[in-house]
């Protein structure tokens, strides 16, 4: 990729990583260029602080600012966001290919399937009890000593 469009990238997802700006950007996405005054309008900030959010998003190519008389105008131009979205489309080609990968070796070798019908344990054994393996070393038996100079027989 060549170096001015990585500049592009990183100033376009900058200026979308605030949410006031990107809300900024869905009221202008209605295709009318719109006032200063009237974007600022539902927002509860200052206008100086709307400015500043304009001068960032003007900065990534995603707003052209026109001044007519003593209004400014605003509308959104679409380069940046297309460059933005080509640059997503590959990852989510990447990651669609490989879950697709995924989900084909998952498919190719299925799990075994479950006994039809289980076996009927015989009615005349008794049940085996087997201690949890916490307690699996007090029920052992214990080894018995020898009285003193006498050897185990073997």
């Amino acid at each position: 990729m060549v170096k001015y469009q990585d500049e592009i990238l990183d100033r376009t997802f900058a200026a979308l990583s605030d949410p006031t700006r990107r809300a900024l950007l869905a009221r202008l996405g209605g295709g009318d260029s719109l006032s200063v005054s009237e974007l600022a309008a539902p927002f509860s900030i200052s206008l100086p602080a709307i400015m500043k959010h304009l001068d960032v998003l003007t900065d990534a190519g995603l707003v052209v600012r026109e001044k007519t008389g003593r209004t400014v105008s605003c509308r959104l131009t679409a380069q940046p966001m297309e460059q933005a979205m080509n640059w997503l489309n590959r990852y989510a080609q990447f990651w669609s290919d490989n879950l697709d990968r995924l989900a084909a070796f998952v498919e190719e070798d299925p799990w075994p399937p479950p006994p039809s019908t289980p076996t009927p344990a015989p009615t005349n054994v008794q049940p085996s009890v087997q201690a949890s393996r916490s307690r699996a070393g007090s029920v052992r038996a214990r080894k018995k000593s020898t009285p003193p100079g006498r050897r185990p027989s073997n």
